[in-house]
Order: structure tokens, then sequence, then C-alpha cells
């Protein structure tokens, strides 16, 4: 009686399945991998790189642009090192206490290279944690030193500085360059507006009046100045002049006429000193 050994058998379809789900594993480590490892820092950004076992945040070294190679271990944040814009609005009290809405807009950037610090200190919401509070703050302090009227027209822009300088001191010990503050709107309550526009119109239409004196005074000066003139000049010219003169001017006037050739009639004689006439046909 002999012995048969039997030929394994072989489950084509189990396997197929088993090499998939391996593969797609495979696949997903390499994915997962490939995007820790391999880091690409866009333009104008900075990264910010997290040791988990080497002392969490590197805060001496911020990474440039480009690409990086990360240990799997370790993470790397990424920060927007642009110039950006933001706005704020908010209601705030006036130096006879007032409340105005004012609106305001603002341009600002983490310091390159304290980025690392700021991260570890503050953190990404370095916006809503630090600028926004600063600039309401200051806001609130400047605006209140001054009255509804002189915000809405005449020191507009010495309350808008100030307030950036404000801000601008106390975002600089958070890692945080801030570059304008502007003042977009300012809105007064409806009765204090118009009242301040009536207030402005008038002052206009008293510059316009001042200045139509002034206008019409400096007229009257110049034609008396003109007048004088003409005066002084007249008795100089009246002193200067003698019958010889006169005489000499007339003979000369008189010469020049008869040599003309034009036809004429020439009357000899007159009063006593007289000079001749000359009369055109």
């Amino acid at each position: 009686m002999t012995n048969r050994r039997q030929a394994p058998e072989f489950n084509f379809p189990g396997n197929i399945i088993k090499y998939l789900i391996f593969f797609f594993i495979l696949i997903m480590l390499l994915s997962i991998l490939t995007s820790t490892i391999f880091v690409t820092i866009p333009p104008g950004h900075r990264g910010v790189l997290f040791k988990r076992f080497g002392g969490g945040v590197d805060t001496e070294n911020v990474y440039k642009e480009g690409f990086n190679l990360v240990a799997p271990w370790n993470s790397m944040d990424i920060y927007d090192a642009r110039l950006n814009e933001g706005f704020e609005k908010m209601d705030v009290l006036s130096k006879n206490g007032l409340s105005i809405a004012v609106e305001l807009s603002y341009r600002y950037k983490p310091s390159a290279a304290d980025i690392g610090r700021m991260h570890k200190e503050i953190g990404k919401d370095y916006v809503d944690r630090i600028i926004n509070p600063e600039i309401r703050s200051a806001t609130r302090e400047v605006i209140g030193k001054y009255l509804p009227e002189e915000l809405y027209s005449t020191k507009r822009e010495a309350i808008q500085d100030e307030i950036y300088t404000t801000t601008k001191d106390a975002t600089a010990r958070n890692y945080i360059e801030l570059d304008a503050i502007l003042i977009r709107s300012v809105e007064l309550p409806e009765t204090l507006q118009a009242a301040i526009e009536q207030k402005l119109k008038q002052e206009q239409l008293s510059f316009e009046y001042e200045f139509k004196l002034n206008r019409e005074r400096k007229e009257a000066e110049r034609k008396i100045i003109e007048a004088q003139a003409k005066a002084d000049a007249n008795h100089i010219l009246n002193a200067s002049l003698t019958d010889k003169i006169l005489r000499d001017k007339g003979i000369e006037a008189t010469l020049e006429l008869a040599q003309s050739p034009n036809s004429k009639v020439v009357i000899i004689g007159g009063a006593e000193g007289g000079l001749p006439l000359i009369l055109n046909n």
C-alpha cells in the first residue's frame, strides 16, 4: 500500500486580497511618512520645528521657504511671514461720554527671526490673542481723550498715529511687527453728526466770507496805490514842463505834419507865442 502526498491547496482569491491589503497599508504608511519627512515651505513663509524627543520647540532655528527634511517623530509648523491685513470694529466712548463706532484696518507680520519664540509663547492664534486686544485697548484709551468732532474732522490723523504708536510698542514685545493702523470709518449718533456737519459748514462759509473781504481789501489797496502813482507821475511831469519846452515840442510836431504827403492848409499866426495851425483839406 503506497502513501500519496497531497498537493498543498492554494487559495488564489484569498491571497490576492491579503496582498492588496498589504500594499494599501504600505502606501498609506509611505504617504504619511512622506508628508511628515519631506516638508515644503511655501514662498513668504517660515517653519518652526517641534522636536518630540529633543526639547520641544526649536526657538533658535527658523526654517526658510523651500524643501526641508524632518525626522518622522518631529513636526513642522508653518507661519505666513508676509505682510497681512486685518480689520477691527468696535464701539468706544469719547471724552464727553458719547458712543462712537470706529472701524480700523491694520497691517502686520510676525518677526521672521523670532517666529520660534512666538510659536512657543503665544501660538498661531497670535492675531486674536495679541493684536486685536492691544488695538482695542489702545483705541479706547486714545479716543477717550478727544471730543467726537475732533475725531470726525480736525484731529483724525493725530488720533490714528497715536493709536498706532501705542499698539506698536505692545505688539513688538510679543515678536509681532505692526506696519500701520488706519481709521476706515467713524460713525457718530445722527444728531451729533448733523450738528458737527452744520458747524463745519458755517466755518466754511465764514472762511469764504473772510476770503472775499481780504480780496476786496487788497483790490482797494491796489487802486489807491495805482491812483497815487498816477498823481505822483502827473505832478513830476507838470513840474518839468516849461513854456519853452512846450513850444519846441509844438514846432517838432508841426514840422512832422508839414512833411507828410497829405494836402493841408497852414495858417500862420495866432495868439502871442502861438504855433502855426495845419488843417487837412
